[in-house]
């Protein structure tokens, strides 16, 4: 095992991250711009090293300034969280040349799954079910287009291959409307991503967002933990995810989960992964891979009663899985409210102070977050200042005690989207369960 990890990243996943650490007897670097020095894990880790000014771009993006960190306090690898460089093979590949342990799949592994293109080819070959589509990149050829979208049918979506986020996306409703906005794509993905390559999908009406969580090691085994539903979504950013999705039965969890395990043995996939996927008419299609640990990794904690996060350390230490495909069985379920520190209906950052802060307590709940009394929400970086998880035997006693959580929580000097959360837990059609990717932004009067 790792003696010593530099965690690049901050907030509530850097604290996640130290605890998992001071819990397998691993030391800890924190890393932090200078508007950072106050965050809870800079207080709580072993050696602390400061990598420059605010700005992501000069700190936390920083691959040299990260790789300095390291070396200067003799650490063996670097977990990048979610979010800033946990996606970028070129940090993969510098962390591993320069003699570290990148906590993670490989940059090869990085490459093929951040471009959407080659992605969707890889999971054809491992048999995993994708939306219908080109097959491809489009190329300059209109006619070739314009035969895509009748034999795919109206309405088709074009999608930047270096895209994500929801960012390089257009979607196209006629047959006269399709060059032109696959031209205004491929000028965006070009100005957006350094990458100009797209593709044309059918655009599924009313589907749900689910999501398989895998874990591989380097011994050629690979296990899923099942599904999350994150389909409460404004403007293609999750608000509220849970575990199991509702409606999704024991038969098709197993069937999809076993193609996603199988597609990382395939590919030699190392660490935790996510399978995103579109669930519409009781059918998976595949859209993306995350390469890292997700935000909502929680959900899966709490049903499965596997640590993700040690368990991504330990099969990046060289170990194999400490799990099999037959031990992981799903308990109960879980919910998570992303705590954001912006305003609830106008959505705009909400930085500052935070004068009062009280967590939420009780039988299955969990507060991951970073913040206390006393700290400052910098203006700089995400909003989401914390996560807010409940588990209960039944989905009902879940929402009933996040209701409860919700209620108790207490963060003032700030404002917070918690209004914005009881609203979506109240609601009778998320009660209900299997609600579109839609559905909260017609709540909310966006779409």
């Amino acid at each position: 095992m790792f003696e010593k990890i530099v965690i690049a990243n901050r907030g509530e996943i850097a604290l996640r991250i130290l605890r998992a650490c001071r819990e397998m007897g691993i030391k800890t670097v924190a890393v932090h711009s200078t508007a950072d020095r106050d965050l809870k894990h800079v207080r709580l880790a072993d050696e602390s090293v400061c990598i420059g000014p605010p700005s992501s771009l000069e700190s936390y993006l920083n691959i040299p300034a990260l790789i300095c960190a390291a070396e200067l306090t003799n650490a063996e690898a670097i977990h990048p969280g979610y979010g800033f460089l946990s996606e970028n093979a070129e940090f993969a590949e510098q962390v591993d040349s320069s003699g570290f342990k990148f906590i993670g799949p490989s940059a090869a592994a990085i490459r093929t799954m951040g471009d959407k293109v080659a992605a969707i080819k890889a999971m054809k070959e491992a048999g995993v079910p994708t939306v219908p589509g080109s097959d491809g990149p489009l190329t300059e050829d209109n006619e070739k287009n314009l035969e895509h979208g009748r034999n795919i049918g109206y309405p088709v979506i074009i999608k930047a291959a270096g895209g994500g986020g929801g960012r390089g996306m257009r979607v196209v409703n006629s047959e006269d409307e399709l060059i032109e906005s696959i031209q205004l794509t491929k000028s965006e993905a070009g100005a957006a991503f350094n990458n100009d390559v797209v593709y044309m999908e059918k655009f599924l009406g009313s589907p749900r967002h689910i999501e398989i969580q895998v874990i591989a090691d380097s011994h050629g085994n690979a296990i899923h933990l099942g599904e999350r539903d994150c389909s409460m979504q404004r403007r293609h950013q999750k608000v509220v995810e849970e575990a199991p999705a509702p409606g999704i039965t024991e038969e098709q969890r197993a069937r999809i989960g076993e193609r996603c395990a199988k597609a990382c043995t395939q590919m030699g996939y190392e660490g935790a992964g996510t399978f995103e996927f579109l669930y519409e008419n009781n059918e998976f299609y595949f859209i993306e891979m995350n390469t890292r640990v997700q935000v909502e990794h929680p959900v899966t904690e709490m049903v499965t009663w596997v640590d993700i996060i040690k368990e991504q350390i330990s099969v990046a230490a060289g170990n194999p899985l400490r799990y099999k495909q037959s031990d992981i069985i799903i308990h109960g379920h879980s919910i998570e409210c992303r705590i954001n520190a912006e305003d609830s209906k106008t959505f705009l950052p909400s930085p500052g102070k935070i004068t009062l802060y009280h967590a939420p307590g009780g039988p299955g709940v969990r507060m991951d977050s970073h913040i206390y009394n006393g700290y400052t929400v910098p203006p700089y970086y995400d909003s989401m200042i914390g996560k807010l998880i409940t588990y209960g035997n039944t989905r009902e006693s879940a929402i009933a005690r996040m209701n409860g959580a919700l209620s108790e929580i207490v963060i003032e000097g700030i404002k917070t989207n918690i209004a914005l959360q009881q609203d979506i837990l109240s609601d009778s059609n998320f009660a209900k369960g299997g609600a579109n990717i839609h559905y909260l932004e017609k709540k909310l009067g966006l779409a």
